[in-house]
């Protein structure tokens, strides 16, 4: 497609495609690289995140730390707090985003400024679980609610067995989870004895 230097063309482009573009996706659609440039110079668009730009007048994404992520370190997953805030089944509020690596892959994850919270996770039982959500238009990987309840059980030592306990108690009231997935999810991850109590009393 031809390239345009029109900032009203390219600005129609961007609502177009709901308000954000990644750089290759705005070249694309016709967007000249100066006239993207200059719609952020001048403050028409903004940088979210290395190669992905929102209109300044678009609506707020629900989640723009998500988008970040989904941009910059697609092949993370959101974990644990994370995850649980984003489906709802939380009263914490992450200070950081909480994200899963494979264990051995990753020496580093740096997402500055965005504060991260990174985990490695066993290679063999990562990929179990991961769900995509497209937020805006950035794809991202987001843990279930069934593995994300038996992950924070794993995790509870370090993040609370009562941040389990009521990720446990909402995701069942909000009829969020099955049964079955979730057992699925303590088998595979080994939690299944220290979450059975509390599966027998709920």
């Amino acid at each position: 497609m031809s390239q345009s230097r029109d900032i009203p063309a390219a600005l129609r482009t961007f609502r177009r495609f709901g308000g954000a573009l990644r750089t290759r996706d705005a070249l694309a659609a016709g967007i000249h690289p100066a006239t993207l440039y200059k719609l952020r110079d001048s403050g028409q668009v903004t940088e979210l995140a290395r190669g992905f730009y929102r209109l300044a007048d678009a609506d707020e994404f629900k989640d723009p730390d998500l988008t970040v992520v989904g941009v910059r370190a697609p092949e993370a997953v959101v974990c644990l707090i994370s995850a649980l805030a984003y489906h709802g089944i939380t009263t914490q509020i992450p200070a950081v985003v909480h994200l899963a690596v494979p264990r051995g892959k990753y020496h580093k994850l740096n997402l500055d400024p965005l504060p991260v919270q990174v985990y490695r996770y066993d290679p063999k039982t990562f990929t179990a679980g991961i769900e995509e959500h497209k937020i805006g238009r950035v794809k991202v990987k987001i843990y279930g609610v069934a593995r994300t309840v038996a992950d924070v059980f794993k995790f509870r030592n370090k993040l609370g067995l009562e941040v389990a306990l009521e990720a446990l108690h909402f995701a069942r009231e909000r009829k969020r989870l099955q049964n079955r997935d979730l057992i699925h999810f303590a088998r595979l991850l080994r939690v299944e004895k220290a979450m059975q109590p509390y599966l027998q009393t709920m």
